[in-house]
């Protein structure tokens, strides 16, 4: 049973679940309509549920994990992955790439299955929810190849905003960077992002969008970072880079130790075991600081040797147009 006290003076079931890093406040809603969430040994059917520390909340029949320190990783996001713990249609989803040794974690905001780039990734639901929203003002900028022609005045004009298809898309930075055959590289930044807003907006001036990416979030850059890799943001900087107000909003926890992942709690997704390699480097913050992280990544698997052939697709070529 769930007590009078618990209702008036706790928080949401939903924010909780999210806040202990298993998933998505969203998500965590859909797992209790769901019927995968208990209280007090009792299932419950509505997110609309206030809890305390005092109430016993398990998912899927496991005790919801002690909360950890929050912690935000930069993600080299490549293309065709999802940005979803599961894919209903069988796609592989970036959580299935992530090192296991990793916490539970949530994106904040998403890139679709064909962009790429900077994804910024935390074990902290309520962080990812704040820094999600176009208020918190964090500018997220782009590189994007697309097929087609357009004039510098009429990207200009993007900075009013622009109306397409009964959907407003707020102002928009955007650069006419260089022409390459019949592609054009450009350069956008924008504080929101809608679903697929960067491809709907430059298809009404008449343009095919053909690559996408990320590279920066607020004071987060990708870098030289390569493709999969993982680093984490030092808390001192996470600190100082979020402010105050932000960190209060998100209910930030900066002084909870990180924890041993636990092998049996419960997890928003399936990662398979997979060995790690960790390489040290450093991180130039907005201020110009170099800033000491670790870089993770999935270890390559030894192979037997082939024929070396000609390559003339994929990612070698990718590199070979990369502006």
């Amino acid at each position: 049973m769930i007590s009078r006290k618990s209702e008036q003076e706790g928080e949401r079931i939903a924010k909780r679940i999210a806040r202990a890093g298993l998933c998505s406040r969203r998500e965590a809603e859909q797992w209790i309509f769901a019927g995968r969430v208990e209280v007090n040994g009792n299932p419950i059917a509505s997110p609309a549920l206030n809890v305390s520390a005092a109430d016993r909340i398990k998912v899927d029949g496991k005790p919801l994990p002690e909360r950890e320190r929050t912690r935000l990783f930069l993600y080299h996001k490549p293309r065709g992955l999802v940005t979803s713990a599961r894919d209903p249609e069988g796609r592989p989803t970036l959580f299935e790439r992530l090192p296991k040794h990793l916490p539970r974690l949530v994106s904040i905001g998403r890139l679709d299955l064909n962009s790429e780039g900077l994804l910024l990734l935390t074990n902290d639901g309520g962080l990812a929810r704040v820094l999600e929203l176009p208020k918190t003002r964090w500018l997220r900028r782009y590189r994007v190849r697309a097929h087609g022609r357009v004039s510098q005045a009429a990207l200009d004009a993007l900075a009013a905003g622009i109306t397409v298809d009964g959907i407003r898309y707020g102002p928009i930075e955007a650069r006419l960077d260089r022409e390459q055959g019949s592609n054009l590289w450009l350069t956008f930044a924008m504080r929101e992002g809608k679903n697929r807003e960067i491809r709907n907006v430059l298809g009404a001036l008449g343009l095919q969008v053909n690559r996408l990416i990320r590279i920066s979030f607020g004071p987060f850059r990708l870098g030289e970072m390569a493709e999969g890799a993982v680093e984490e943001v030092a808390t001192r900087v996470l600190r100082e880079q979020i402010g105050e107000r932000v960190a209060q909003e998100a209910g930030a926890d900066f002084a909870a130790p990180v924890l041993q992942r636990a092998a049996d709690a419960p997890r928003a997704d399936k990662t398979p075991d997979r060995p790690v390699q960790v390489r040290r480097g450093v991180l130039t913050d907005r201020k110009g600081r170099r800033v000491p992280v670790e870089r993770v990544s999935a270890a390559k698997e030894e192979r037997p040797p082939k024929h070396r052939t000609r390559r003339h697709h994929g990612r070698d070529a990718r590199k070979r147009e990369r502006p």
